[in-house]
C-alpha cells in the first residue's frame, strides 16, 4: 500500500469517527433540548395554574375583605345602638330619680298638696342664715346654694337667707297672718299654701346687713342684690318675680334654683321662668343638678 493510499484511508476513518461523535453529540443535545423544552412547558403550565390560583385567591380575599368590612359596619351600628339604648336607659333612670315637681310652675298655676315634701333636705350652714333659726334647702341643690353663698362672701358681699323651705302648714300660717294684717292685699306678695315655691325646698329669700336683715323692696339697691343679678345664673338661680311679672309684686329677694342650663337660657333670651310653657321647662329637669 502506497503512502498516499494509507493516508487517505486514515483520513476516511478519522472522518467516520468524527461523524459518529458529532452525530452522538447532536443526538444527545437534541434529546437534552427536547427534555428541557418539555420541562419548560410543564413549568409554564404550572405557572399559569399558580397565576390562576393566585387570581382566585385575590378575588376571594377581596370578597372576604368586603364581607368583613360589611360585618364591621354592622357591628359598629349595633354598638352605637347599644350605646344609644344604654344612654337612654341611663337618662330615664336619672330622670326617674329626679323630683318632677322641681321645675313645675307654681305661684297660682300648679298646686302642691299638704302631703308634698322634698325627697331630702339639708340644713343651711348657720353662718349664712340671717336669723337665729334653722333653715333647710333641697339636698341635691344645696351644693349650688352653698357655692353661691361662699363665693359672694369671698367677693366681700354680705348675703344672708331669711327664709328657705316652708312646709304646706307653715305657708298656711304665714298667709293667714298676712291676711290679718293686710287683708286681700296679702295676695299681691304672699302665695296661698300649696302654691308657694318655698314648699319645693329650692327657693330662698335673701337679705343683707345693709338693710338690717329685713325683707323689703330696698334690697334691690344693695350690693348683695347687684351681685346676685350678675352672678346667680352661674349657680342655677333665677329671680322668680322680676318687675312686671303677672303673679306677685316685684320681689328682688326671692330666688329659685332651676339649674344652670335653664338659668342661662332664661338670661340669654331675656325671659323669666313663668314666661315659658311647662313643656319648654320639662326637658331641663334631667340636667337640673349637673
Amino acid at each position: 500500500m502506497t503512502h498516499e493510499r494509507r493516508s487517505a484511508y486514515i483520513l476516511t476513518g478519522v472522518a467516520a469517527v468524527l461523524c459518529a461523535v458529532l452525530g452522538y453529540l447532536y443526538y444527545q443535545s437534541s434529546t437534552s433540548l427536547s427534555s428541557t423544552k418539555v420541562e419548560l412547558e410543564a413549568k409554564a403550565g404550572e405557572l399559569v395554574s399558580l397565576t390562576e390560583e393566585l387570581t382566585t385567591a385575590k378575588n376571594d380575599a377581596h370578597e372576604l375583605s368586603e364581607a368583613l368590612a360589611a360585618e364591621q359596619s354592622k357591628n359598629q351600628a349595633f354598638e352605637e345602638q347599644i350605646r344609644d339604648i344604654s344612654g337612654t336607659v341611663g337618662k330615664l333612670d336619672k330622670l326617674s330619680k329626679t323630683d318632677p315637681e322641681l321645675l313645675q310652675k307654681y305661684s297660682k298655676v300648679y298646686f302642691l298638696n299638704e302631703n308634698y315634701t322634698p325627697s331630702a333636705l339639708t340644713q343651711i350652714s348657720e353662718e349664712f342664715v340671717a336669723d337665729d333659726r334653722d333653715e333647710y334647702f333641697q339636698k341635691e341643690g344645696y351644693r349650688f346654694l352653698k357655692n353661691l353663698l361662699e363665693d359672694a362672701k369671698d367677693d366681700g358681699v354680705d348675703l344672708a337667707i331669711t327664709s328657705a323651705y316652708r312646709s304646706f302648714g307653715t305657708q298656711a300660717v304665714l298667709k293667714s297672718s298676712y291676711k290679718l294684717t293686710y287683708g286681700s292685699g296679702a295676695n299681691a306678695f304672699s302665695a296661698d299654701q300649696g302654691y308657694s315655691e318655698h314648699q319645693l325646698g329650692t327657693a330662698v329669700d335673701f337679705t343683707s346687713k345693709e338693710i338690717g336683715g329685713a325683707l323689703t323692696i330696698s334690697f334691690e339697691s344693695t350690693k348683695a342684690a347687684a351681685w346676685l343679678n350678675k352672678h346667680a345664673v352661674r349657680y342655677g338661680f333665677i329671680l322668680s318675680y322680676p318687675k312686671g311679672n303677672a303673679y306677685y309684686q316685684y320681689e328682688p329677694w326671692h330666688w329659685r334654683f332651676v339649674g344652670r342650663d335653664l338659668a342661662e337660657r332664661l338670661q340669654d333670651d331675656e325671659k323669666n321662668f313663668y314666661d315659658l310653657d311647662q313643656r319648654e321647662l320639662d326637658p331641663y329637669l334631667i340636667n337640673l343638678f349637673d
